[in-house]
């Protein structure tokens, strides 16, 4: 049947309809009042969801493209920095840094495993001369589905004094609790396709008074990525360069329809769908790759046995119409990722997972009792 297709992976998320209806107005200029007033808008409400009174600015990018903004903006050729590496992500941000010249330090942790604080900790305090520039850390790391302790990192980092606390937020920043302020988080990075319910296609970037001091001594090359003039843009309400104006409409409302619900409520709803859907996988027998304690909110990693993750995933696709994600590198074929993200309700999250256990008996699942999955996510719903 047509227009039946749902989405359950990490990102893109599902886009509501009035989001989806407010793109197809008409365009008018970047340049405009109008423009201006929505710009302003948008601007107060990222504030909010990123609970900080600091710049949050808004890049055409994809949330790689504002992560790779934010560290090229505060750091130069030379610096020395940790990237906390247990995932595809945490693994990306190093090699973005090696492709910078920055002196990169991994602290790793298996993937599936969360980031060990003392890790940091004990690197930092080792570092008396203070020659540790920033630290970068992944809050979820979508590959595997941990939620890596970054309170407790970034603790550490303001302890060392000198280091910047660099974040990427991507599938956190609208699932779970991000207090940059409070936390004393330094550049936060995150993609609008993720928790903030819109298509891919912008970036947003929160920098700290620390972080713009660092930003008047870094000499890395930037031109489109240069931040100085997004916010001196940003003051007035405006942008450097042209904007996706019709993704200007979509965030708009998104940020409204955010503020309906209130930040506690959409926090409380990831984490119940989250429960949910790891009682559903426990009931069928299905292993997970995140333990309970350090699960992301955002998406949950699933590795059956028996049964290959890749036929799972296409008899979902074509006998039900719904997408969850693969895994990746060497997870590939290995795991599948059913996200629980965004504009996801537990209604979603049901019907997903009673798809799951009818693909699961076609393709002869040993240890599934049919109806126990629903029942354990039906039972968590309700708790």
């Amino acid at each position: 049947m047509d227009d039946k297709f749902m989405l359950m992976i990490p990102g893109p998320t599902p886009v509501p309809e009035r989001v989806l209806l407010a793109q197809a107005k008409h365009l008018i200029g970047h340049r405009s009042g109008e423009f201006s007033q929505i710009m302003a808008e948008v601007t107060e409400n990222l504030k909010w969801l990123h609970q900080t009174q600091n710049d949050v600015l808004l890049l055409t990018a994809s949330g790689t493209g504002a992560m790779e903004a934010g560290i090229i903006n505060v750091l130069s050729a030379g610096d020395r920095v940790l990237a906390g590496n247990n995932g595809k992500f945490g693994e990306r941000w190093v090699k973005v840094c090696e492709a910078f010249g920055i002196q990169v330090e991994a602290i790793e942790a298996e993937w599936g495993k969360p980031l060990d604080p003392e890790a940091f900790r004990a690197a930092l305090e080792a570092d008396t001369a203070k020659t540790i520039k920033a630290v970068i850390v992944t809050h979820s790391e979508t590959s595997t589905g941990v939620l890596n302790d970054l309170q407790t990192i970034a603790r550490h980092v303001k302890a060392h004094g000198e280091a910047l606390m660099i974040v990427d937020a991507v599938t956190s920043l609208g699932a779970c609790s991000v207090p940059v302020d409070e936390w004393g988080l330094d550049v936060v990075a995150s993609g609008s396709q993720k928790g903030y319910m819109i298509p891919p296609g912008l970036g947003f970037v929160a920098m700290s008074d620390r972080a713009w001091a660092a930003y008047e001594k870094s000499t890395l090359p930037k031109f489109y990525f240069d931040l100085g003039p997004y916010r001196k843009n940003a003051a007035k309400n405006t942008t450097p360069f042209t904007p996706p104006v019709s993704l200007f409409y979509a965030l708009q409302v998104a940020l409204q329809m955010m503020k309906a619900e209130g930040l506690e409520t959409i926090f409380a709803r990831h984490e119940r769908l989250k429960r949910a859907t790891r009682a559903a996988m426990k009931a069928l027998n299905l292993p997970l790759s995140a333990a309970d304690e350090f699960a992301s909110p955002a998406v949950t990693a699933v590795m059956p046995q028996g049964v290959d993750a890749e036929k799972i995933r296409s008899t979902l696709r074509k006998q039900f119409d719904i997408a969850m994600a693969g895994g990746q590198d060497h997870l590939k074929g290995k795991i599948f990722r059913m996200g629980h993200l965004g504009f996801v309700s537990d209604r979603d999250v049901l019907t997903a997972i009673a798809a799951l256990e009818a693909t699961l008996a076609q393709l002869g699942a040993e240890g599934v009792t049919p109806g126990a999955g629903l029942a354990a996510a039906q039972a968590a719903l309700r708790a």
